[in-house]
């Protein structure tokens, strides 16, 4: 710890130094280098090749493939499909993309239950701290943000379910705005618009550094009022399949008593969020306690497609150090605002707006190297020199921008207005899952996956602030379509016929299932049982 803080000093002195120095650009050619070389998704040894269902062939990591080739925990000998509710729509997933699906169907007239693994607005988009990216600015518009989402995504982005993103931004702020949500504005009163990472033009709107929260204590309110049903701590284990094939309802676990509901339902949207408390290779991870990929073996046992299930995203600024809060994000917009990233010889190295694939990689990079700094409990990383901020944008700043981390620290004795903190990057954001259509239809008949549990929309790299425009966006459109599906259609017989089905084609390629699928809650045990610098 000795050495720590006589590091910590060295990074201090070369504030000034550092303020007027100017970090070489990357050519794409060195980009690709740089990712191919320390990306966790280029560690061939964590993937492998899936044996069966829609992507056979395809290679995934370990822990995700393990879900895919699962078992349900469902015996569909004994269990009576009678139903304990009939709906229009069911919503699996109470963070914003469930919210705003179950919002929308329910003003379309639909009959929606929304049905949650743990509370209303437990989720990912609670801890979403960057920003939405709308663009809104004058001398912005959706082609830029077009453009650059495709840069950022590796040109591997549906252009389709972009286009549709880009171009709804601007009626998703008005309709946020006019719930209630409170963006930061200007001296003028006019919305306050920041850059993120790979961006070419400032379009993040704001609420501090907790948007997230702010936009979900909005939707919660709005599905509460309306007097929406909702079934929280009750995650769904299996979807049920009518004669065709298509997906007529699901099967819950009532985690209060372990009885299982039977919903019969016209449509399912699933909005279960990520993966990242799989801990994919070890490494620690932003997401909150449910993000266990559930939609993915839940659609893929159905017959539906996945797509990108080979790549993920690893945030570039987690935190290391204090250990309490290994794993929790230090967010983007403090190196938008002029936070610099130092390894342990007071230098920069990278530039930090760049994309988050590539600073992540330059991160692990200077560690693998030797120019990190490690921590008593063996955990190593960079600098991120939040006090910067105030150096470049004034005195205050810090405080009046990024309150929240702020206070975070503070528990800890650190404070980010003078000091600088230990980071490396966390697992955040799964880039893959359920292809969809623009309506958000996945390819299985009349089940629908919305925010990050589906796949195509980010290619293989997300920009930041592109997820929430993403949960806000085609959570609207699976609500609409879903009640308009449901209002042309009768309900189709519930059966586990593709349960059957799955389970005879394991059998056949001799597949002993190492996982019951979904996961639902993860194991902890500590995951984290190789330091991710040395994969």
């Amino acid at each position: 710890m000795d050495d720590m803080e006589n590091l910590k000093r060295l990074a201090e002195k070369t504030r000034e130094e550092r303020r007027a120095q100017t970090i070489a650009i990357l050519t794409p050619s060195d980009k690709d280098r740089l990712i191919e070389g320390f990306h966790p998704d280029y560690n061939t040894e964590s993937f492998r090749n899936l044996r069966v269902g829609p992507n056979t062939g395809d290679k995934t990591v370990h822990e995700l493939a393990d879900l895919l080739e699962g078992d349900s925990m469902l015996d569909e000998r004994s269990l009576v499909l009678k139903p304990d509710f009939t709906v229009d729509v069911l919503v699996v997933g109470g963070g914003g993309a469930g919210c705003v699906a179950a919002l929308m169907a329910h003003q379309e007239g639909a009959n929606v239950l929304l049905t949650t693994k743990l509370r209303l607005g437990d989720s990912n988009t609670v801890m979403a701290q960057g920003g939405i990216q709308v663009a809104i600015g004058g001398d912005d518009s959706p082609i830029n943000h077009f453009v650059d989402t495709m840069k950022g995504g590796h040109h591997k982005n549906d252009p389709g379910l972009l286009k549709m993103m880009v171009e709804n931004g601007p009626a998703i702020a008005d309709w946020l705005l006019s719930l209630g949500v409170m963006f930061d504005r200007d001296e003028s009163g006019n919305l306050r618009v920041r850059k993120g990472g790979g961006s070419s033009k400032p379009r993040l709107l704001t609420c501090s550094d907790y948007t997230g929260l702010e936009i979900i204590r909005v939707l919660k309110d709005e599905v509460l009022n309306r007097r929406i049903k909702v079934q929280e701590f009750a995650p769904v284990v299996e979807l049920l399949s009518d004669e065709r094939g298509g997906c007529s309802g699901a099967v819950l676990k009532d985690l209060d008593n372990q009885r299982y509901l039977i919903v019969s339902a016209k449509t399912v949207i699933l909005a279960t969020g990520g993966i990242g408390r799989l801990h994919i290779q070890g490494f620690p991870t932003s997401n909150h306690y449910g993000a266990t990929a559930d939609a993915l073996p839940l659609a893929y046992r159905m017959g539906g497609n996945l797509i990108y299930i080979d790549t993920f995203q690893y945030h570039p600024t987690g935190v290391i150090f204090p250990e309490q809060l290994a794993g929790a994000l230090i967010t983007e917009g403090l190196r938008s605002d002029g936070a610099h990233l130092v390894n342990k010889l007071g230098k920069r190295f990278v530039n930090e707006l760049d994309t988050r694939d590539v600073v992540s990689s330059a991160i692990i990079r200077e560690c693998k190297e030797g120019r990190g700094i490690m921590t008593s409990a063996g955990r190593e990383g960079v600098w991120i020199d939040i006090p910067m901020v105030d150096l470049v944008n004034g005195p205050g700043t810090i405080e009046k921008r990024f309150p929240a981390m702020l206070k975070q620290f503070e528990r800890y004795q650190i404070d980010i207005r003078h000091e600088p903190v230990l980071t490396y990057p966390t697992l955040h954001y799964q880039n893959g899952g359920v292809q969809i259509d623009v309506n958000a239809e996945s390819t299985v008949k009349n089940l629908f996956v919305a925010g990050e549990a589906s796949g195509g929309l980010h290619g293989t790299n997300r920009l930041m602030g592109n997820s929430l425009l993403d949960i806000m966006v085609f959570g609207q459109r699976a609500g609409k379509a879903t009640a308009a599906r449901s209002r042309s259609m009768t309900q189709g017989k519930m059966t586990l016929n593709h349960l059957k089905r799955f389970r005879s084609e394991l059998k056949k390629v001799g597949i002993t299932p190492k996982a019951i699928s979904p996961m639902v809650l993860p194991h902890y045990v500590r995951r984290e049982t190789v330091h991710p610098a040395s994969v």
